[in-house]
């Protein structure tokens, strides 16, 4: 398995403290499926990043190919409901518990 780190990127810097209620859902649904790709074994960690410039989505998720975690990231109901768009970037190694 490689790892990558999978970054959810929000439709403006304040999105966290300015969603309306179509983003709030999917972004329910967004931490729900990503929950169930944790269960599954897909990802060791993902959640908010406080970053002065913006609050953004992380992830860190194991996939055979950068295509692999790229449709992972294609079905991320923040991305499908157009809340959201995201960016895989492989990671050169990792250590793991």
């Amino acid at each position: 398995m490689n790892w990558f780190l999978y970054r959810l990127l929000p439709p403006r810097p304040n999105f966290a403290t300015t969603m309306d209620e179509r983003e709030s859902a999917a972004m329910a649904e967004h931490a729900q499926y990503w929950r169930g790709q944790l269960e599954a074994g897909r990802t060791i960690v993902f959640g908010p990043v406080v970053d002065p410039a913006g609050v953004w989505g992380l992830g860190i998720v194991n996939g055979e190919s950068i295509d692999d975690v790229n449709a992972l990231g294609e079905k991320d109901p923040a991305v499908v409901a157009g809340v959201a768009r995201f960016e895989v970037w492989p990671m050169l190694s990792a250590v793991t518990r």
